[in-house]
């Protein structure tokens, strides 16, 4: 509950003065004892809390889900388990699941904005592109998705410039030794999101070979996230997106 809203309750003696206090102190974050839920970050900075499902314990994550649905009305989780999805649906039989992207959400409607373009090198590196896409998506933002574009077969992402060129913002993941974002730098005229994913061989040392690649990158315009981190290239790459439209 929002502040303007809970005066609005004590004007109208709808809630107490000891009542008021509690939802203040909630408005800040609501302690679970294992968990400290942040409803005020989206105030803050204009996204509610996201939940990172993997390694959570059943009994804390069915809580906070839950906890944060009943606030916001929508809910995002991330690297969540087909076990996790059926423990939480038990609870809130409408929330979706993607195999692939393991995303575990319960959205409102609203309109995508923009353009941010996904670019993967291969078909492996997928479920690291729609974790980013589903998130950009879940932040509001129009998404379109060019997959299996890598550098062996360049003539595939020199077929895709007029999609590239409409962007406001790219994301580019790949494993291997992440030349594509590189390529993609040199071609774009908006910033580009690298992402490394742990796809390749033994060199490639789960990712950070890739990831190597893409710090050391001589194109322009390039920042880098972690291995693997699609949630973290759809969250700065919707800031990006909605920068542009103001």
């Amino acid at each position: 509950m929002e502040i303007k809203e809970i005066l609005e309750k004590l004007k109208e003696n709808k809630m107490t003065i000891e009542e008021a206090e509690k939802e203040i102190k909630n408005n800040q974050y609501e302690d679970l004892g294992y968990a400290k839920i942040d409803h005020n970050r989206k105030e803050r900075s204009g996204t509610s809390e996201v939940v990172f499902c993997q390694g959570k314990p059943d009994k804390f994550l069915s809580k906070i889900y839950k906890t944060i649905y009943k606030e916001d009305g929508e809910v995002l989780g991330t690297r969540a388990s087909s076990k996790q999805y059926e423990l939480v649906r038990k609870e809130i039989p409408y929330v979706k699941y993607n195999d692939i992207s393991k995303i575990l959400k319960i959205e409102k409607e609203k309109e995508k904005v923009g353009n941010i373009v996904i670019c993967t090198g291969g078909t492996a590196d997928i479920p690291v592109a729609e974790e980013a896409a589903e998130t950009a998506e879940f932040l509001g933002n129009y998404v379109e998705r060019v997959y299996d574009v890598g550098v062996a077969g360049i003539h595939r992402l020199l077929a895709q410039r007029e999609k590239l060129d409409k962007a406001n913002c790219i994301i580019v993941i790949a494993g291997m030794e992440g030349a594509l974002a590189s390529v993609v730098g040199g071609l774009a005229k908006v910033p580009v999101i690298a992402v490394p994913t742990s796809i390749g061989y033994g060199a490639n040392f789960g990712g950070i070979a890739a990831l190597l690649s893409m710090l050391n990158s001589c194109s322009n315009g390039i920042a880098t996230v972690n291995i693997d981190n699609g949630y973290g290239a759809g969250y700065i790459a919707s800031q990006i997106n909605k920068l542009a439209l103001k």
